[in-house]
């Protein structure tokens, strides 16, 4: 299967502090079942830098905790995320939850506080408004019939 991953998530520095978030059980999990993975960071897509400020959604926008709008940066993202995805026939992706971009069941209030309330991403809203089924790393074990339910 061909499924489009978070780079965070893979273990590629492109987390907003200039981190990366790598989540071994998924690794493992793809490694094992032998899938084509098309790395993805839609905000890096959209033209901003990493590091970067953090951002949250706030409705329709997306603000950086500086104040700036970013809003345009992760749509285009996002959009360079979907073609990517559509060019490479991904069937499913597995992107970083809570993430103003990719959080699929949950997202960050906009106000800055770790609070998650319930909302997608730009980019896993645009995949799943087009058909493409979004998981995190929380639950991408539902995608494979070989991955133990019960994830570390």
């Amino acid at each position: 299967m061909k499924i489009l991953v978070s780079s965070c998530l893979l273990g590629i520095s492109c987390k907003y502090s200039g981190g990366h978030n790598a989540c071994e059980p998924l690794i493992e999990a793809l490694r094992r079942g032998g899938h084509t993975i098309v790395p993805v960071c839609p905000e890096v897509y959209g033209g901003l830098p990493t590091p970067r400020p953090p951002a949250e959604r706030q409705g329709d926008r997306v603000v950086a905790q500086t104040g700036a709008d970013v809003t345009e940066q992760y749509r285009k993202g996002a959009q360079t995320a979907l073609e990517l995805a559509r060019l490479t026939g991904c069937e499913a992706a597995i992107l970083k939850a809570n993430s103003p971009s990719c959080g699929s069941d949950g997202i960050y209030d906009g106000s800055f506080s770790h609070r998650v309330i319930p909302g997608q991403g730009v980019t896993a809203e645009l995949l799943t408004e087009n058909g493409i089924p979004v998981y995190s790393e929380k639950n991408f074990a539902e995608l494979f019939d070989d991955c133990p339910t019960q994830l570390p």
